[in-house]
């Protein structure tokens, strides 16, 4: 990753000899193309909870886009790719369910009858987890230093992978409750799809559009100031279509919340027009 992430190579035995656990960042490609600072924001959340972060500079994609649309044997390619590239860590940690989850969950069954690769493809898995998640469930975070300088709403979307793969629902919202001046207001559905999915949303248009369509009703209908989730592709998604309708809801990544960066513009507006 060359355009937001500042990259160093990690020493192979580091993970042994060090009492903090090495971390790999899996930046993601919507956050390295559109939005470095949940990358930023990533990275400071993981060193505060006591790890050594390295965002290796041979990692691409997780694969996901050619495995939706049925290109397994391109996606093997990728995930060989990427398990050389993380393997040698404690964890892999992901802002993004739907590429941990890819990683976690779909990286053993493609390699599964590979003799070099199955073996480290699982070990991989087992040690890959989504931002919010490994905070919580394995570093044992229960609270961050961020603040927010005045009394603000929120409401969450659960992101599909990280729900249905991952489990990823009570973990954000854990940490979300002890930021002061934050009050979370649920959807009547927060864990109905935003209609992004990857590439559906490129096949099918006009269905996705309806399905977003529906889940910014749901957002306006709780009349909170942020709309937070845990996956790029979501948000954007989501801050596109309130942004078309008119809605004044900032929407940005749980991460920058939970680590208090916020003066960057919130996705797809500047929140100016907020009232």
């Amino acid at each position: 990753m060359e355009r937001g992430i500042v990259v160093e190579e990690i020493d192979k035995g580091k993970g042994e000899q060090s009492a903090r656990p090495t971390v790999g960042l899996f930046v993601t490609c919507l956050v390295d193309l559109f939005r470095p600072t949940v990358g930023f924001a990533a990275i400071k959340l993981l060193e505060e909870s006591g790890c050594d972060i390295t965002v290796p500079n041979t990692q691409t994609c997780c694969g996901q886009p050619a495995y939706n649309a049925g290109h397994r044997n391109e996606t093997a390619a990728i995930a060989r790719q990427v398990v050389a590239a993380f393997e040698a860590f404690d964890y892999v940690v992901a802002p993004s369910g739907s590429c941990a989850a890819m990683i976690r969950h779909h990286y053993p069954a493609l390699l599964a009858d590979d003799p070099k690769w199955a073996a480290r493809a699982e070990k991989l898995a087992e040690k890959t987890h989504e931002l919010t998640s490994f905070l919580t469930d394995v570093r044992s975070v229960s609270t961050t230093a961020a603040a927010l300088p005045a009394r603000t709403s929120a409401t969450y979307h659960d992101s599909c992978s990280g729900l249905r793969e991952l489990g990823v629902k009570a973990q954000p919202r854990a940490l979300l409750a002890k930021i002061d001046n934050l009050e979370l207001k649920e959807m009547n559905d927060p864990e109905v799809c935003c209609g992004f999915g990857g590439t559906f949303c490129a096949k099918y248009p006009a269905i996705s559009e309806v399905i977003v369509s529906a889940k910014t009703k749901d957002i306006a209908g709780t009349e909170a100031d942020l709309l937070l989730a845990g996956d790029m592709g979501c948000l954007m998604n989501m801050a596109g279509r309130l942004r078309r309708e008119g809605h004044r809801t900032e929407v940005r990544h749980v991460a920058e919340i939970l680590a208090g960066m916020t003066d960057t513009p919130p996705i797809a507006g500047s929140g100016e027009d907020r009232s």
